[in-house]
């Protein structure tokens, strides 16, 4: 089977990160996406850490928005890292002013939960998933989720917080795996894709 094309939504944020990170996960090809014609030529999606208000209307001006929830609604693969959770959730705790998402995780996400830039950490994280070592979580502004729903899973919490959740084929993480030079969770990710790939084939 042809190498899958996943792209990294490029309207702000860590692209570059994930674009590498990708490239070096199971061999995908790795594209940024910022106009609607560019969601066509993709099999999964990445939506990188950054400022979720600044995402949101940014999507939202350069017309990704709506053909992004589409997609989003018809099964294809994505992965949210911080920013990329909050746009991913069904319900934000507490939005800012006309702030929107994409959606397609039942969960409630509470944004800047574990602080401020200067209380930035990293934690070594067990995740449902990914075999071997620990998997090192940088959070930088991060967010938790505060609750899910039945179809949500729960893939690693930090402190009695959940961290990481997969519905489907939609996977979000309040941390950074881009800058650890560990690729085991785009690698995972990668897998959903070709999974998705696979069966929209048959």
């Amino acid at each position: 089977m042809s190498t899958p094309v996943i792209g990294v939504l490029a309207l702000q944020g860590d692209v570059r990160e994930h674009l590498v990170a990708l490239a070096a996960a199971d061999a995908a090809v790795a594209r940024p996406v910022r106009r609607p014609e560019e969601l066509s030529e993709i099999d999964g999606l990445v939506i990188p850490g950054g400022e979720s208000t600044t995402i949101s209307k940014l999507a939202v001006l350069f017309g990704v928005m709506a053909p992004l929830r589409a997609r989003v609604r018809d099964g294809m693969p994505v992965y949210g890292t911080c920013a990329g959770m909050i746009m991913l959730a069904d319900k934000i705790l507490d939005p800012r002013s006309g702030q929107e998402t994409i959606g397609g995780i039942d969960m409630i996400v509470r944004r800047n939960a574990f602080g401020r830039q200067n209380e930035s950490f990293e934690a070594a994280l067990d995740v449902k998933g990914i075999a071997g070592e620990p998997v090192e979580g940088v959070f930088i502004r991060a967010p938790w989720v505060e609750s899910v729903g039945a179809a949500a899973e729960v893939l690693a919490e930090h402190d009695g917080h959940i961290v990481a959740v997969r519905q489907g084929n939609a996977l979000a993480t309040s941390f950074h795996p881009e800058l650890t030079g560990d690729h085991r969770v785009h690698g995972l990710f990668v897998d959903v894709v070709r999974a998705y790939r696979t069966a929209e084939s048959l």
